[in-house]
């Protein structure tokens, strides 16, 4: 397990400076096309909130909750070059941390009212260990948002496509063997972990959390119209993000 930590810490300390130039140069699309929208949404008002991000990389979403009137929002992420592009931007009311998501015990019992996963549950190799943790830190009806790429696009999610190029569907296959898969990012070899839906629901349930809600997120039109390269949302569902309650 320790070599598995240690391989994946460096994954993401080689694909971090790409990540963050991408990220002050205007974002993945993805995410400020289309996952930006809900998570917002599905966030609410949250002025005067003290909020965890689980997994913040360079702090980005942390900023926009912090500009929305969050109390206080705490950014752990185990990745240090990431941590150091946070705190470059950071406010009064956001603040950093090198730490695993998978172990909060530098955290207090119930210091925390929303709790956020934006695309970090895929990342960790002990996903259970984190709900588990974030239970823990969240106060009495603290919600708990997971946005996470889709177990249908986890398993295999590649186009099968036809001898011109053009995307006729995508394959979903090895659906029921959970574990690794990897992928190039920016150069770099990444890994996530695929686990089914029933994986992931029985994981928050056991943990004591309510599902308020599903959402499997597609792109709205004037979305399109900004990032006409979003026209697979409309076709797969790449992305879920899963509304807990403690």
């Amino acid at each position: 397990m320790a070599d598995q930590y240690s391989k994946l810490r460096q994954e993401w300390l080689e694909l971090a400076p790409y990540w963050i130039k991408e990220s002050r140069e205007g974002g993945d699309v993805a995410r400020k096309g289309l996952l930006d929208a809900y998570m917002l949404s599905v966030c609410g008002d949250v002025a005067g909130l003290r909020i965890l991000d689980c997994g913040c990389g360079e702090g980005r979403f942390c900023r926009m909750l912090a500009e929305r009137g969050a109390q206080y929002v705490l950014g752990v992420d185990t990745c240090e070059p990431m941590i150091a592009a946070a705190r470059e931007l950071q406010s009064d009311n956001d603040q950093y941390m090198v730490g695993d998501v998978q172990n909060l015990d530098f955290l207090a019992d119930q210091s925390f009212d929303l709790a956020i996963s934006y695309l970090n549950q895929c990342d960790l190799p002990d996903f259970e260990a984190n709900i588990r943790e974030v239970y823990r830190v969240l106060t009495q009806e603290g919600r708990f948002i997971v946005a996470n790429l889709h177990p249908m696009r986890t398993a295999e999610g590649s186009w099968y496509r036809a001898p011109d190029g053009t995307k006729l569907h995508v394959i979903l296959d090895h659906y029921f063997d959970e574990g690794e898969r990897h992928f190039v990012m920016k150069g770099v070899e990444i890994t996530n972990f695929h686990r089914m839906l029933s994986t992931y629901i029985r994981a928050f349930l056991k943990a004591g959390f309510v599902l308020e809600d599903i959402i499997e997120p597609t792109a709205a039109p004037e979305a399109l119209a900004l990032y006409p390269e979003l026209d697979d949302e409309l076709r797969v569902p790449n992305f879920i993000i899963y509304v807990l309650r403690k």
